[in-house]
């Protein structure tokens, strides 16, 4: 008998998309400071990230409470955010925190393309259950999104390395992830025509 309970979509996207938006604004209200710890001094930035950290932590574990279950990319998300955030404090360097976008959807990526070169469509064991669909579609939603993560890692980098924190904050917190829920719902209506109708399929 399986625990997991029903929670209110609402909540549920709050507790997942409510901690970036929290950290950014932080880091507006804290950017422009310095705080010294142990005769060493911080930025705002870094400061904010070291918050962000247990604010992440309580809102995943608010939502394993509710549902009674985590999914793997949320327990992913959760240990790359403490092994960073951790190495930017220990370091006092905000380029281990900005590196960790890179690094994440680069894996993602490569995740995807080791499903691939085997025949497979990894995504499709995660989501098949929640969308079914058939294997040829399965495996062009899997090249397109192991390409658009690619695409966000080498963006990420170059965001970072060119441009200023505050425009990696806002890029980092809006435009990259809504940039991948476009894309998203523009693949799902594009591969409307693999989707399978759990009706005919029951016949």
């Amino acid at each position: 008998m399986s625990n997991e309970k029903t929670i209110n979509p609402i909540m549920k996207q709050v507790l997942e998309l409510g901690p970036p938006v929290v950290f950014f604004l932080i880091y507006l209200r804290i950017r422009d400071n310095t705080y010294t710890f142990g005769g060493i001094d911080y930025s705002g930035f870094i400061v904010a990230t070291l918050i962000f950290v247990p604010i992440l932590l309580i809102a995943i574990g608010v939502l394993w409470a509710m549902t009674g279950k985590l999914s793997r990319m949320q327990i992913f998300t959760a240990f790359m955010v403490i092994f960073f955030g951790g190495l930017t404090a220990w370091f006092n360097d905000e380029r281990f925190f900005k590196m960790k976008t890179s690094i994440v959807y680069g894996l993602f990526a490569l995740l995807l393309g080791i499903g691939l070169l085997r025949g497979q469509s990894w995504l499709a064991v995660v989501l098949n259950d929640s969308m079914p669909m058939r294997h040829e579609g399965w495996m062009i939603l899997t090249k397109r999104l192991c390409a658009m993560f690619a695409a966000l890692a080498i963006a990420n980098e170059i965001v970072w390395r060119t441009m200023s924190t505050d425009t990696w904050v806002k890029i980092e917190t809006f435009g990259f992830p809504l940039a991948l829920v476009a894309f998203l719902f523009w693949q799902i209506s594009a591969l409307q025509g693999y989707l399978i109708d759990e009706n005919t399929k029951a016949d």
